[in-house]
């Protein structure tokens, strides 16, 4: 009863501006603007009413406005609800970077994590500028390595998902030029622990069955393109059946990606950023999420950055950050199902199992000829 009773419960989710300057106000408004989405959660935008007004005026017929709370717990269920991060005077250059942006971005970022203890359930970040948000309080890489730093309970995976496939990625936000001498045997093998574990807990697969693609053309070709899959690749694939998880490969990544092979699998693991997200994106895009596994609380986020060309011009599309928000609820209450049904496993009672004890076991039975 316990559990249905959280099912029912509308999921409050925090969600971060991103670059003012950029879509982030817009594929919100456009995203809140049907009303059916305030069915199953409660919005808490974490940036500025003023600027989200200002963005409000250059989108028409929005039937949607924002409303001013100070705090999560005063959230209007059926409104788009708005906390200030800051009471300065801001301008808006719409298709900009400047550092006013980048300084409010973080502002936004912290303030919404900080509400994930205080009533919110679920983050759901808009895209941010990585290199106008950089200071001293945010140095890194993007918004994956903060929420870990934060989060991690003891790695972090990044998996871009969509109801086609789903990608995750041995590494992410750095130079393609040290990939090879990243990837070990033993940072595969953890990756691959946290997928299996997310497509479980995360994603409600029983029993995930996860390609790994191969670092070199052709997977390698058998030692000829390299020996990364010889030496690294197909030992952690190996141990990784050991350890109970279907773990097949290594795949060539464009013969996996250009066939129907990568449907199926539940969960696929790249080895690097673009190899991986280069063929989500181009099949996934308009619905694609970002998802960071591993961490104690839901993060999401939209597929795409700030797209500052199109900015202010009404034409940026909602679809991936309305995916985002309906995939962040939708693995908040996989979890609570998930982490309940493991929580307190059935025991056998004293009763029962005198019964069971009577029974006659299953190398008793004869063996029945048909």
């Amino acid at each position: 009863m316990e559990l249905k009773d959280k099912k029912q419960k509308k999921v409050r989710v925090a969600i971060s501006h991103g670059d003012l300057n950029g879509i982030g106000y817009e594929v919100i408004l456009k995203t809140f603007n049907d009303s059916r989405m305030f069915d199953s959660c409660t919005p808490i935008v974490y940036g500025l009413s003023k600027v989200g007004s200002y963005h409000r005026k250059t989108i028409p017929n929005l039937g949607v406005d924002f409303n001013q709370i100070k705090s999560c717990e005063n959230a209007n269920p059926k409104r788009l609800n708005i906390i200030n991060v800051s009471n300065e005077d801001v301008k808006v250059d719409l298709g900009q970077s400047t550092t006013e942006a980048g300084k409010l971005s973080y502002m936004a970022l912290e303030k919404a994590t900080e509400d994930l203890a205080n009533g919110c359930d679920v983050l759901v970040t808009a895209p941010i500028n990585k290199d106008n948000i950089q200071s001293e309080a945010f140095n890194y890489p993007g918004h994956t390595e903060y929420l870990a730093e934060k989060f991690a309970q003891d790695e972090e995976l990044m998996i871009l998902a969509s109801k086609a496939l789903r990608v995750a990625v041995v590494t992410g936000h750095i130079p393609v030029s040290k990939v090879a001498e990243t990837i070990t045997q033993d940072l595969i093998m953890r990756k691959l622990k946290i997928f299996e574990q997310s497509l479980r807990r995360d994603f409600g697969i029983r029993k995930p069955r996860i390609a790994v693609l191969g670092l070199n053309p052709h997977a390698g070709d058998n030692g000829l393109l390299g020996k990364d899959e010889l030496e690294v690749v197909t030992p952690a694939i190996d141990e990784a059946k050991k350890n109970g998880i279907l773990a097949f490969g290594p795949f060539p990544a464009d013969g996996f990606f250009g066939s129907d092979d990568f449907l199926k699998f539940d969960g696929i693991l790249s080895m690097y950023h673009d190899q991986g997200l280069t063929p989500f994106k181009i099949i996934s895009f308009e619905d694609g999420v970002n998802f960071t596994a591993g961490l104690s609380i839901v993060r999401t986020s939209p597929d795409h950055g700030t797209a500052y060309p199109i900015a202010g011009k009404n034409k940026a599309m909602p679809d991936s950050f309305r995916a985002a928000v309906f995939m962040a609820c939708d693995i908040f209450l996989k979890r609570q199902e998930y982490d309940a049904i493991n929580a307190n496993p059935l025991k056998i009672s004293r009763n029962e199992r005198g019964r069971r004890d009577r029974d006659i076991s299953v190398s008793e039975l004869p063996e029945v000829n048909n």
